[in-house]
């Protein structure tokens, strides 16, 4: 957090020079996240989201990527189907039990 007691926000820009001066520039995390006044825990997580999802890292305020907007289409679909199969359920309970 700030100074101020808020969150601060890094954009796009600045979250892939900061990993590049690591990894190009020969430096170490803890000293370019000293220089750049972040914590050096976030510095690793910005190059390991770099180095795993490539052009796709860093989506943006409110954005997913397309894995994470994958998922919870499935599990929205998932928890659909579920309550589909449960009304059935008891629509064969209520059935079955006025023919006896």
């Amino acid at each position: 957090m700030g100074e101020d007691g808020r969150r601060r926000s890094f954009d796009r820009a600045f979250k892939e020079e900061a990993v590049r001066l690591v990894t190009d520039g020969g430096s170490r995390v803890s000293e370019v996240a000293r220089e750049l006044g972040i914590n050096a825990n976030q510095l690793h997580r910005w190059k390991r989201q770099l180095t795993e999802a490539g052009d796709s890292a860093f989506p943006g305020k409110g954005r997913m990527s397309s894995d994470q907007e994958e998922l919870g289409r499935l599990r929205k679909e998932n928890a659909d189907l579920r309550e589909e199969r449960d009304i059935l359920k008891k629509a064969v309970s209520i059935f079955s039990s006025r023919r006896r």
